[in-house]
């Protein structure tokens, strides 16, 4: 696993939770109360072996960086090698990236001076958690030039948009990649992990690149599915994919199963993240929580049903919070209720408030509001 070199894409699919990415990249989003998406992708790299990973930028990547750091978290913090990070306009000829050709065309000296063999390639739009031992295995066995992890699960018409499904041939090798069909039900959906050798990756980068062509989906993995033998390596374990608001929502609470729980976090594969070091939650006189995830630094002195609870949330005196989330450093006042809500980071609600959505649409308050 140490000629495996990890690259990290931070910012795909912002698009598609607009609500949340005004101000933050894809894999700044928090999850599960103290965890970023990012988090999750680290750590399978990490619980995997792969010692040095490159992250690449492109907006509102402020927030990443501080959490990230050096790395250390992941052990990443080495002398040499270990956790790089990609802003754009990072050369003197590069700029805004057009696509993730475009991004890996600008950091091909990255590429070519790591020792590693092989390159895995990742989003940050899944929650899950795995290993790429035999992931890699597999690829070296089958001969392909392209392995790619997918997993088959249904898919609702809307969850399809910016997501790529794979017609497979009985040998699991690729026939057809398609990008955001009009499809419903179950289907193999790419998982957004590939992993190649280093040599053919810079060949196609920078013969992609000279054909003014920029999309790694539709014009390596989509437009070669013929020319190259493109492998599909299956993934059975528990996979969250965020493609809107409302799935980031249910992502979120479904962490209140424990089930999920379990498979998300074995003993033996931790994910790791940024570590704070604040105080246990304090519960009040009079306070009462069932069923939900508080991070460290709250202040609870009301009611808590069903709800997660993001680092320094203070919940008043006599306060319900219901089947919401609640995000960092957020103050709920005294004698509120809110019911299907989520609230970004420093949101103030005053006393007496009541804020009320639905199961299938909670009300969402931008960062910063006071209400």
């Amino acid at each position: 696993m140490k000629n495996l070199l990890g690259i990290v894409f931070s910012n795909s699919h912002k698009h598609i939770i607009s609500e949340l990415t005004p101000n933050r990249c894809m894999g700044s989003l928090p999850v599960g109360g103290r965890y970023r998406l990012i988090d999750f992708v680290l750590s399978t790299l990490a619980n995997s072996g792969v010692e040095d990973v490159g992250v690449i930028t492109q907006t509102n990547y402020q927030s990443l960086m501080e959490h990230l750091g050096n790395g250390r978290e992941w052990d990443l913090s080495r002398k040499s090698g270990g956790l790089v990070i990609f802003p754009p306009f990072s050369r003197t000829e590069s700029g805004m990236y057009r696509g993730r050709i475009d991004a890996l065309y600008s950091i091909l000296g990255y590429l070519r001076s790591s020792p590693a063999t092989h390159v895995i390639i990742c989003d940050c739009d899944m929650i899950f958690n795995t290993t790429y031992e035999d992931m890699l295995l597999s690829h070296i066995d089958s001969g392909a030039d392209i392995t790619i992890l997918y997993k088959k699960m249904p898919l609702e018409a809307d969850a399809a948009k910016d997501a790529c499904v794979l017609s497979l041939a009985e040998d699991g090798r690729v026939q057809d990649v398609m990008i955001s069909p009009p499809v419903a039900g179950e289907h193999n959906l790419y998982l957004n992990i590939m992993i190649t050798s280093k040599s053919l990756l810079e060949y196609l980068v920078s013969s992609c690149y000279s054909h003014n062509q920029y999309s790694l989906a539709r014009d390596i993995l989509q437009a070669k599915a013929g020319q190259y033998h493109i492998h599909a390596y299956e993934y059975t374990g528990y996979v969250s994919r965020l493609y809107s608001l409302q799935s980031y929502y249910n992502a979120n609470m479904a962490l209140l199963d424990p089930q999920v729980r379990r498979q998300l976090f074995p003993r033996e594969m931790p994910i790791y993240t940024r570590v704070r070091d604040e105080a246990p939650v304090r519960y009040g006189l009079g306070s009462n929580v069932s069923n939900s995830l508080l991070a460290d630094g709250c202040v609870v002195e009301g009611e808590v049903e069903n709800s997660i609870l993001f680092r320094g949330v203070t919940v008043g005196k006599k306060a319900k919070v219901k089947n919401s989330i609640i995000m960092q450093d957020t103050v709920i006042g005294e004698n509120s209720q809110l019911e299907w809500v989520m609230t970004d980071k420093n949101v103030t609600v005053r006393e007496g408030r009541m804020l009320t959505g639905f199961r299938t649409y909670p009300i969402y308050i931008a960062k910063g509001s006071v209400i």
